[in-house]
């Protein structure tokens, strides 16, 4: 009974393998992306957070003002996300075991997480640019 059982669970499974490694590697392209974009918008702009601590910004201001220009794209696409995937719902219900398909508790806690990469991806760029020497940025070109 249990290799039966085994056999007629074999496809399903193999899905759900597939599904899940296939958004790991979008998570990753993802996280990569977000880094990339966050880190060379901060290197175009070294000019100017160099003249911003020159002047006498404080660091944690230049890291939050980064930080929250770079959060609010990804806040955008996270609501956008959201939506698509309620709309998805109906599609993944029949594959959906024992889990209701507006479970809450998944949702939330996909969206924290993926707020809290967007915040990792944002923040480490940011406090690069912050820790700038104003007179090398100031002659960076």
């Amino acid at each position: 009974m249990p290799e039966l059982m085994s056999k007629a669970v074999a496809r399903p499974r193999f899905t759900t393998l597939l599904l899940g490694l296939f958004a790991a590697l979008a998570l990753l392209l993802t996280i990569v992306g977000l880094y990339g974009v966050v880190a060379y918008g901060v290197t175009q702009r070294t000019r100017e957070i160099g003249i911003r601590l020159a002047v006498g910004a404080q660091q944690r201001k230049v890291i939050a003002m980064i930080v929250r220009q770079a959060m609010q794209p990804a806040l955008v696409g996270l609501a956008i996300g959201l939506f698509g995937a309620f709309g998805m719902m109906r599609m993944l219900t029949n594959q959906l075991y024992e889990v209701r398909p507006t479970d809450p508790s998944t949702f939330s806690l996909v969206a924290i997480g993926l707020l809290l990469i967007a915040f990792a991806a944002c923040f480490i760029p940011a406090r690069r640019a912050a820790r700038i020497d104003p007179v090398v940025a100031l002659r960076y070109e």
